[in-house]
């Protein structure tokens, strides 16, 4: 079997048209019939055509047959998720919990390791993994990401691996938690051919970046309209990564240090080494394809959505975002850098937390440390401009 009919069947058998998109092919299935078969149109019957993988899942189950579903994980402790060898690709991942402690969301942080790789290619907090940047429960739905009532998380991003995968959770919080409820639904496969990417996600935060100008209270000041930012100076960093593969997205959370909106600032993509931007954007809210500041309103699509919106424009106003690049993955040969600017030229310093989500090659470069706990809390700080300590009564 060739390289190329060997990815179609694997590709074929992996999820949903959306997610196959994230691996840049079409979502044909090769099915199982005889070479004289009629042939039918692409994509006519590709839910019913024969496959071959076997389906998997590792969960929480109760091992003695009760209906004690969960486990718990001490703090400091980690709870192994799924320790398999082999090739296969991850599909899906669940997860409920509870726990007394408020901040969980933040405190948890979920890993994963691809081929007996040393660091891993998964490292974020588990809220900011599934779009809940601030620590707060909301529901939403979009084509990788879902947030189902109650309290219920589920990505449904493609993670090959091609010997084994290793998937924990890590409480770094100072509060038990009581009950960890977990599904991954993988398939097993025979081999991967060589041109599956590896699924990566890395978690940074700005709290609070430094702004080029304090001397301003609003966004159209004099200070601020005269920046000129052509090279992404001081912008804040989605990603930067080295090697071959594809961006596929990112989910931006944003609690407000200062009046007004928070997103003039335009999205930049350095790629294989331009030191201009490669790809320049307009305006946050026309990154996540929105427009006018979304006056407020939250929304949630399959390819963007703002669908936690608090407070708009105001010290201590809440935002979370997102945005899929699956109808055309962002590729790079030798590396990307994915910014955005925190404010015109980068005048604001309201915080900024992300996930980023991409496709490469191994090794991959190594990710930046985590923020101790406490530090990925949001909380309100003191800065210049339009800012205060405290938010408006």
């Amino acid at each position: 079997m060739t390289i190329s009919s060997t990815r179609r069947k694997l590709l074929g058998t992996l999820g949903s048209a959306g997610a196959l998109a994230s691996l840049g092919a079409a979502p044909r299935i090769a099915g199982a019939l005889p070479p004289d078969a009629p042939s039918v149109p692409d994509g006519l019957l590709d839910l019913a055509r024969l496959r071959s993988y076997k389906a998997r899942r590792s969960s929480s189950w109760d091992r003695t047959g009760g209906n004690a579903d969960a486990v718990p994980v001490e703090p400091g402790a980690t709870a192994t998720l799924l320790d398999v060898t082999g090739a296969g690709a991850i599909t899906h991942i669940w997860f409920t919990i509870s726990t007394k402690d408020q901040h969980h969301l933040k405190n948890l942080v979920l890993r994963a390791w691809w081929d007996g790789e040393s660091s891993p290619s998964i490292e974020a907090p588990i809220g900011d993994f599934y779009g809940l940047g601030l620590g707060e429960y909301f529901t939403y739905q979009s084509e990788l990401l879902t947030v189902a009532p109650v309290k219920a998380l589920n990505a449904y991003f493609e993670m090959p691996f091609s010997s084994a995968a290793k998937v924990t959770v890590t409480n770094q919080g100072k509060q038990r938690v009581d009950s960890l409820y977990y599904a991954l639904d993988y398939v097993t496969l025979p081999s991967l051919p060589a041109d599956i990417g590896r699924f990566h996600a890395q978690y940074r935060q700005s709290a609070p970046p430094k702004a080029t100008v304090e001397d301003w209270q609003v966004n159209w000041d004099k200070s601020v309209d005269g920046i000129k930012n052509l090279k992404g100076e001081s912008n804040y960093v989605y990603l930067e990564a080295t090697g071959r593969g594809h961006f596929i997205g990112v989910t931006h959370a944003v609690e407000q240090n200062q009046e007004g909106w928070f997103g003039e600032g335009d999205d930049m993509f350095f790629i294989d080494g331009d030191q201009l931007p490669t790809i320049n954007g307009t305006g946050t809210e026309d990154y996540f394809n929105g427009a006018w500041d979304f006056n407020g309103q939250p929304f949630s699509y399959a390819h963007n959505g703002a669908p936690c919106i608090i407070d708009a424009e105001r010290i201590g106003g809440r935002y979370c975002l997102y945005r899929w690049h699956t109808e055309s993955p962002i590729t790079f040969e030798k590396s990307i850098k994915v910014t955005i600017e925190h404010g015109h030229g980068n005048h604001r310093s309201d915080n900024f937390y992300s996930v980023a989500y991409w496709y490469q090659t191994e090794p991959h470069a190594p990710f930046p440390a985590l923020p101790a706990p406490e530090d990925r809390i949001p909380r309100i700080f003191a800065v210049g401009g339009a800012g205060a300590a405290k938010p408006k009564e």
